[in-house]
Protein backbone atom coordinates (compact mmCIF):
# COMPACT_ATOMS: atom_id res chain seq x y z
CA UNK A 1 0.00 0.00 0.00
CA UNK A 2 0.81 3.62 0.06
CA UNK A 3 0.34 6.17 2.04
CA UNK A 4 0.88 9.48 3.27
CA UNK A 5 0.75 11.42 6.46
CA UNK A 6 0.49 14.67 7.02
CA UNK A 7 1.48 16.31 10.14
CA UNK A 8 2.89 19.91 11.71
CA UNK A 9 4.87 18.70 14.17
CA UNK A 10 7.64 16.03 13.74
CA UNK A 11 10.77 15.35 16.05
CA UNK A 12 13.07 17.03 16.94
CA UNK A 13 10.21 18.98 18.19
CA UNK A 14 8.94 17.43 21.37
CA UNK A 15 5.63 16.62 22.19
CA UNK A 16 3.26 13.98 22.05
CA UNK A 17 1.63 14.21 18.82
CA UNK A 18 5.22 14.31 16.74
CA UNK A 19 6.54 11.54 18.41
CA UNK A 20 3.05 9.26 17.72
CA UNK A 21 3.36 10.26 14.24
CA UNK A 22 6.58 9.16 13.80
CA UNK A 23 5.78 6.07 15.77
CA UNK A 24 3.32 4.94 13.69
CA UNK A 25 5.19 6.34 10.20
CA UNK A 26 7.85 3.89 11.55
CA UNK A 27 5.54 1.36 11.86
CA UNK A 28 4.26 1.19 8.51
CA UNK A 29 7.43 0.89 6.97
CA UNK A 30 8.59 -1.93 9.21
CA UNK A 31 5.34 -3.20 7.68
CA UNK A 32 6.70 -2.76 4.00
CA UNK A 33 4.62 -0.01 2.99
CA UNK A 34 5.33 3.14 0.77
CA UNK A 35 4.25 5.98 3.43
CA UNK A 36 5.26 9.44 2.51
CA UNK A 37 5.40 12.19 5.22
CA UNK A 38 4.30 15.77 4.71
CA UNK A 39 5.42 18.27 7.23
CA UNK A 40 7.04 21.39 7.64
CA UNK A 41 10.52 22.03 7.15
CA UNK A 42 12.44 22.32 10.05
CA UNK A 43 16.15 25.14 10.42
CA UNK A 44 17.38 21.83 13.07
CA UNK A 45 15.83 18.60 11.10
CA UNK A 46 17.35 15.90 12.83
CA UNK A 47 15.50 12.69 11.73
CA UNK A 48 14.86 13.14 8.32
CA UNK A 49 13.43 10.30 6.30
CA UNK A 50 13.75 9.07 2.78
CA UNK A 51 9.93 9.39 1.54
CA UNK A 52 8.97 12.78 2.54
CA UNK A 53 7.74 15.76 1.43
CA UNK A 54 9.11 19.17 3.24
CA UNK A 55 6.55 22.43 3.09
CA UNK A 56 7.04 26.10 4.07
CA UNK A 57 6.50 26.67 8.20
CA UNK A 58 6.31 29.88 10.36
CA UNK A 59 7.05 29.43 14.51
CA UNK A 60 3.56 29.34 16.72
CA UNK A 61 3.31 32.34 18.14
CA UNK A 62 4.63 32.21 22.21
CA UNK A 63 6.19 28.71 21.07
CA UNK A 64 9.95 29.28 19.76
CA UNK A 65 10.56 25.16 19.56
CA UNK A 66 7.20 24.84 17.66
CA UNK A 67 6.53 25.25 13.81
CA UNK A 68 3.43 24.68 11.88
CA UNK A 69 2.97 24.55 8.33
CA UNK A 70 1.73 27.31 5.69
CA UNK A 71 -1.05 25.81 3.31
CA UNK A 72 0.27 23.70 0.37
CA UNK A 73 -3.01 22.63 -1.24
CA UNK A 74 -1.68 23.33 -5.65
CA UNK A 75 1.58 21.02 -4.07
CA UNK A 76 -0.21 18.41 -2.55
CA UNK A 77 -2.81 18.11 -5.80
CA UNK A 78 0.16 17.80 -8.40
CA UNK A 79 2.05 15.38 -5.61
CA UNK A 80 -0.99 12.98 -5.32
CA UNK A 81 -2.07 13.09 -8.86
CA UNK A 82 1.69 11.77 -9.91
CA UNK A 83 2.12 10.21 -6.92
CA UNK A 84 -1.56 8.88 -5.85
CA UNK A 85 -1.55 7.48 -2.19
CA UNK A 86 -4.16 5.10 -1.12
CA UNK A 87 -5.05 6.74 2.25
CA UNK A 88 -3.88 9.70 3.86
CA UNK A 89 -3.52 10.49 7.44
CA UNK A 90 -3.58 13.97 8.48
CA UNK A 91 -2.39 14.36 12.13
CA UNK A 92 -3.09 18.26 12.93
CA UNK A 93 -5.57 20.42 12.24
CA UNK A 94 -3.79 23.65 11.17
CA UNK A 95 -3.28 25.08 8.17
CA UNK A 96 -0.94 22.33 6.28
CA UNK A 97 -3.48 19.94 7.61
CA UNK A 98 -6.58 21.75 6.25
CA UNK A 99 -4.83 22.47 2.93
CA UNK A 100 -3.76 18.39 3.02
CA UNK A 101 -7.99 17.85 3.28
CA UNK A 102 -8.92 19.96 0.46
CA UNK A 103 -6.22 18.56 -1.67
CA UNK A 104 -7.33 14.99 -0.82
CA UNK A 105 -10.70 15.97 -1.93
CA UNK A 106 -9.79 17.34 -5.05
CA UNK A 107 -8.03 14.73 -6.37
CA UNK A 108 -10.71 11.67 -4.44
CA UNK A 109 -8.02 10.23 -2.26
CA UNK A 110 -9.40 8.75 1.54
CA UNK A 111 -9.05 10.74 4.57
CA UNK A 112 -8.29 9.61 8.41
CA UNK A 113 -7.87 12.69 10.76
CA UNK A 114 -6.16 11.98 14.18
CA UNK A 115 -7.76 14.12 17.12
CA UNK A 116 -4.53 14.71 19.10
CA UNK A 117 -5.23 17.98 21.00
CA UNK A 118 -7.79 19.40 22.87
CA UNK A 119 -8.01 23.19 21.57
CA UNK A 120 -11.71 23.65 22.92
CA UNK A 121 -10.00 23.34 26.53
CA UNK A 122 -7.16 25.07 25.72
CA UNK A 123 -9.02 28.24 25.63
CA UNK A 124 -9.73 27.71 29.28
CA UNK A 125 -6.25 27.58 30.07
CA UNK A 126 -5.30 31.05 28.20
CA UNK A 127 -7.90 32.94 29.54
CA UNK A 128 -10.59 32.35 26.75
CA UNK A 129 -13.06 30.27 28.06
CA UNK A 130 -15.43 31.50 25.73
CA UNK A 131 -14.16 30.66 22.72
CA UNK A 132 -14.18 26.94 23.61
CA UNK A 133 -17.92 26.42 21.75
CA UNK A 134 -15.92 28.36 18.31
CA UNK A 135 -12.92 25.48 19.02
CA UNK A 136 -15.10 22.66 19.22
CA UNK A 137 -17.25 23.73 16.26
CA UNK A 138 -13.69 24.37 14.36
CA UNK A 139 -12.38 20.40 15.16
CA UNK A 140 -15.53 18.99 14.31
CA UNK A 141 -16.08 20.49 10.90
CA UNK A 142 -12.45 19.49 10.11
CA UNK A 143 -12.62 15.56 11.53
CA UNK A 144 -16.14 15.74 9.97
CA UNK A 145 -15.03 16.45 6.73
CA UNK A 146 -12.86 12.59 7.13
CA UNK A 147 -14.06 8.86 6.58
CA UNK A 148 -12.39 8.56 10.13
CA UNK A 149 -11.24 10.39 12.81
CA UNK A 150 -8.89 8.14 15.09
CA UNK A 151 -8.72 8.99 19.02
CA UNK A 152 -6.70 6.88 21.76
CA UNK A 153 -9.21 6.22 24.20
CA UNK A 154 -12.84 4.44 24.23
CA UNK A 155 -13.84 7.73 26.55
CA UNK A 156 -13.02 10.40 23.75
CA UNK A 157 -14.66 8.20 21.07
CA UNK A 158 -18.14 8.12 23.15
CA UNK A 159 -17.54 12.13 23.91
CA UNK A 160 -17.01 12.94 20.38
CA UNK A 161 -20.14 10.62 19.29
CA UNK A 162 -22.14 13.01 21.33
CA UNK A 163 -21.36 15.98 19.86
CA UNK A 164 -21.68 15.68 16.34
CA UNK A 165 -18.19 13.62 15.11
CA UNK A 166 -19.64 11.13 12.43
CA UNK A 167 -16.81 8.66 12.45
CA UNK A 168 -14.44 8.28 15.36
CA UNK A 169 -12.17 5.59 15.48
CA UNK A 170 -10.56 4.39 18.62
CA UNK A 171 -6.71 3.56 17.87
CA UNK A 172 -4.98 2.44 21.24
CA UNK A 173 -1.63 3.57 22.01
CA UNK A 174 1.45 1.57 23.43
CA UNK A 175 4.71 1.87 25.11
CA UNK A 176 8.05 1.10 24.36
CA UNK A 177 8.62 -1.42 27.60
CA UNK A 178 12.80 -2.08 26.07
CA UNK A 179 13.06 1.71 26.58
CA UNK A 180 10.82 2.75 29.36
CA UNK A 181 11.51 0.47 32.08
CA UNK A 182 12.36 -0.04 35.81
CA UNK A 183 16.32 -0.93 35.10
CA UNK A 184 16.39 2.40 33.53
CA UNK A 185 16.66 3.82 37.20
CA UNK A 186 20.22 5.80 37.31
CA UNK A 187 21.97 6.74 40.79
CA UNK A 188 24.41 8.67 39.22
CA UNK A 189 21.44 10.89 37.87
CA UNK A 190 19.71 11.10 41.11
CA UNK A 191 23.11 11.85 42.47
CA UNK A 192 23.09 14.98 40.03
CA UNK A 193 19.57 15.61 41.88
CA UNK A 194 21.51 15.31 45.22
CA UNK A 195 19.27 12.79 46.02
CA UNK A 196 20.12 8.95 47.65
CA UNK A 197 18.68 6.29 47.41
CA UNK A 198 16.22 6.26 50.02
CA UNK A 199 15.36 10.07 49.25
CA UNK A 200 12.11 11.00 47.36
CA UNK A 201 12.13 12.31 43.93
CA UNK A 202 8.89 13.80 42.44
CA UNK A 203 8.71 14.02 39.11
CA UNK A 204 6.32 15.75 36.03
CA UNK A 205 7.76 15.91 32.50
CA UNK A 206 5.80 17.60 29.43
CA UNK A 207 5.84 21.21 27.97
CA UNK A 208 6.41 23.79 30.89
CA UNK A 209 3.02 26.06 29.01
CA UNK A 210 0.14 26.54 30.75
CA UNK A 211 -2.13 23.91 29.42
CA UNK A 212 -0.21 21.66 31.52
CA UNK A 213 -1.94 22.76 34.94
CA UNK A 214 1.79 22.70 36.54
CA UNK A 215 0.50 25.07 39.59
CA UNK A 216 -1.64 22.08 40.86
CA UNK A 217 1.54 19.77 40.64
CA UNK A 218 3.58 22.51 42.12
CA UNK A 219 0.87 22.69 45.08
CA UNK A 220 0.79 19.06 45.79
CA UNK A 221 4.53 19.01 45.97
CA UNK A 222 4.68 22.10 48.27
CA UNK A 223 2.08 19.79 50.35
CA UNK A 224 4.48 17.12 50.88
CA UNK A 225 7.37 19.17 51.20
CA UNK A 226 6.09 19.79 54.74
CA UNK A 227 6.83 16.22 56.17
CA UNK A 228 9.04 15.26 53.79
CA UNK A 229 11.46 18.16 53.62
CA UNK A 230 14.51 16.36 51.46
CA UNK A 231 12.21 15.52 48.77
CA UNK A 232 13.01 17.06 45.36
CA UNK A 233 10.58 18.47 42.53
CA UNK A 234 12.10 17.29 39.50
CA UNK A 235 10.42 18.82 36.00
CA UNK A 236 11.30 17.35 32.46
CA UNK A 237 10.89 19.82 29.68
CA UNK A 238 10.97 23.15 28.01
CA UNK A 239 8.18 26.13 27.65
CA UNK A 240 7.39 29.24 27.98
CA UNK A 241 6.98 28.82 31.90
CA UNK A 242 10.32 27.78 32.29
CA UNK A 243 11.91 31.19 32.83
CA UNK A 244 9.50 32.25 35.67
CA UNK A 245 9.09 28.54 36.96
CA UNK A 246 13.02 28.77 37.55
CA UNK A 247 12.76 31.95 39.19
CA UNK A 248 9.64 31.28 41.68
CA UNK A 249 11.31 27.87 42.59
CA UNK A 250 15.06 28.00 42.54
CA UNK A 251 14.99 24.52 44.92
CA UNK A 252 13.27 22.17 41.58
CA UNK A 253 14.96 20.96 39.26
CA UNK A 254 14.88 21.86 35.67
CA UNK A 255 16.44 19.40 33.15
CA UNK A 256 15.02 20.91 30.09
CA UNK A 257 14.10 19.02 27.43
CA UNK A 258 15.54 14.79 26.85
CA UNK A 259 15.05 12.08 24.63
CA UNK A 260 15.77 8.94 24.05
CA UNK A 261 17.88 6.95 26.37
CA UNK A 262 18.19 9.66 28.72
CA UNK A 263 14.37 10.27 29.08
CA UNK A 264 13.69 7.01 29.89
CA UNK A 265 16.26 8.06 32.71
CA UNK A 266 14.65 11.00 33.98
CA UNK A 267 10.92 8.81 33.89
CA UNK A 268 12.87 5.59 36.05
CA UNK A 269 14.51 7.76 38.60
CA UNK A 270 11.82 9.03 40.42
CA UNK A 271 9.62 7.86 43.07
CA UNK A 272 6.43 9.50 42.41
CA UNK A 273 5.55 10.60 38.53
CA UNK A 274 2.57 13.89 38.85
CA UNK A 275 0.43 14.34 35.52
CA UNK A 276 -2.06 17.37 36.47
CA UNK A 277 -3.15 18.09 33.05
CA UNK A 278 -6.88 18.29 32.09
CA UNK A 279 -6.59 18.91 28.62
CA UNK A 280 -4.71 15.78 27.39
CA UNK A 281 -6.58 13.79 24.63
CA UNK A 282 -4.22 10.58 25.93
CA UNK A 283 -0.91 11.62 27.62
CA UNK A 284 1.81 9.33 26.35
CA UNK A 285 4.19 9.98 29.80
CA UNK A 286 1.70 8.15 32.06
CA UNK A 287 2.11 5.25 29.96
CA UNK A 288 5.80 5.94 30.09
CA UNK A 289 6.14 6.33 33.83
CA UNK A 290 3.98 2.87 34.25
CA UNK A 291 6.47 1.12 32.01
CA UNK A 292 9.41 2.48 34.17
CA UNK A 293 7.54 0.95 36.79
CA UNK A 294 6.81 4.60 38.54
CA UNK A 295 3.16 5.36 40.23
CA UNK A 296 1.59 7.93 38.83
CA UNK A 297 -1.17 10.67 40.46
CA UNK A 298 -3.28 11.73 37.45
CA UNK A 299 -6.90 12.87 36.56
CA UNK A 300 -9.70 10.33 35.38
CA UNK A 301 -9.51 10.89 31.85
CA UNK A 302 -7.26 10.12 28.47
CA UNK A 303 -4.45 7.13 29.60
CA UNK A 304 -4.94 7.27 33.18
CA UNK A 305 -8.74 6.08 32.49
CA UNK A 306 -7.98 4.02 29.91
CA UNK A 307 -5.05 1.83 31.29
CA UNK A 308 -4.50 3.24 35.18
CA UNK A 309 -6.28 1.20 37.71
CA UNK A 310 -6.76 3.07 40.70
CA UNK A 311 -5.10 2.07 43.74
CA UNK A 312 -3.14 -0.49 41.93
CA UNK A 313 -1.15 1.38 39.44
CA UNK A 314 -1.22 4.83 41.51
CA UNK A 315 -3.96 6.88 42.04
CA UNK A 316 -7.21 8.76 39.59
CA UNK A 317 -8.39 11.51 41.13
CA UNK A 318 -11.52 14.08 40.19
CA UNK A 319 -10.50 17.44 41.79
CA UNK A 320 -7.52 19.42 42.57
CA UNK A 321 -8.02 18.90 46.64
CA UNK A 322 -7.82 14.88 45.35
CA UNK A 323 -4.94 15.42 43.75
CA UNK A 324 -2.82 17.02 46.80
CA UNK A 325 -4.08 14.32 49.00
CA UNK A 326 -3.29 11.35 47.52
CA UNK A 327 0.40 12.85 46.17
CA UNK A 328 0.95 13.53 50.28
CA UNK A 329 -0.59 10.28 51.18
CA UNK A 330 1.39 8.12 48.08
CA UNK A 331 4.54 10.79 49.74
CA UNK A 332 4.54 8.97 53.09
CA UNK A 333 4.30 4.98 51.88
CA UNK A 334 7.42 3.83 50.45
CA UNK A 335 5.90 0.24 50.09
CA UNK A 336 2.71 1.18 48.09
CA UNK A 337 4.76 3.18 46.22
CA UNK A 338 7.05 0.06 45.33
CA UNK A 339 3.89 -2.33 44.96
CA UNK A 340 2.15 -0.15 42.45
CA UNK A 341 5.30 0.13 40.67
CA UNK A 342 5.54 -3.09 40.18
CA UNK A 343 1.84 -3.43 39.07
CA UNK A 344 2.07 -0.89 36.24
CA UNK A 345 4.95 -1.96 34.70
CA UNK A 346 3.33 -5.61 34.41
CA UNK A 347 0.31 -3.66 33.25
CA UNK A 348 1.78 -1.85 30.10
CA UNK A 349 3.72 -5.56 28.86
CA UNK A 350 0.73 -6.04 26.59
CA UNK A 351 0.67 -2.31 24.96
CA UNK A 352 2.46 -3.53 21.91
CA UNK A 353 3.64 -0.54 19.24
CA UNK A 354 3.39 -3.54 16.67
CA UNK A 355 0.13 -4.32 17.59
CA UNK A 356 -1.39 -0.70 17.30
CA UNK A 357 0.61 -0.07 13.70
CA UNK A 358 -0.79 -3.24 12.45
CA UNK A 359 -4.64 -1.48 13.54
CA UNK A 360 -3.43 1.89 11.93
CA UNK A 361 -2.80 -0.17 8.45
CA UNK A 362 -5.98 -1.67 8.70
CA UNK A 363 -7.72 1.33 9.43
CA UNK A 364 -6.36 3.12 6.88
CA UNK A 365 -6.76 0.22 3.80
CA UNK A 366 -10.40 0.06 4.59
CA UNK A 367 -10.78 4.36 3.89
CA UNK A 368 -10.49 3.05 -0.19
CA UNK A 369 -14.33 1.37 0.03
CA UNK A 370 -16.13 4.44 -1.37
CA UNK A 371 -19.10 3.98 0.21
CA UNK A 372 -17.07 4.56 3.22
CA UNK A 373 -15.84 7.74 2.22
CA UNK A 374 -17.72 9.73 -0.33
CA UNK A 375 -20.04 11.44 1.89
CA UNK A 376 -18.02 12.37 4.36
CA UNK A 377 -15.56 13.90 1.97
CA UNK A 378 -19.11 15.94 0.20
CA UNK A 379 -19.46 17.71 3.68
CA UNK A 380 -16.34 19.56 4.07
Amino acid sequence: MHYALVTETWPPEVNGVALTVRDLARGLWQRGHLTDVIRPRQHDDVEPVAQELLVPGARLPGYATLRFGLPAQRLLERRWRAQRPDAIYIATEGPLGWSALRAARSVGIPVATGLHTRFDLYMHDYGVGMLAPVAMGWMRRFHNAAAATLVPTRALHDELAGRGFRNPRHLPRAVDTLRFAPWRRDAALRARWGMHDGDLVVTCVGRLAAEKNLPLAIAAFRHLQRSHPRARFVLVGDGPLRATLQREHPDFVFCGTQTGRALAEHVASADLFLFPSRTETFGNVVLEAMASGVPVVAFDNGAAREHLEDGVHGRRVDDDAGFIHVTRELAGDAGTRRAMGLAAREATGTLSPAAVCADFDRILASLGHPHATTAALAAA
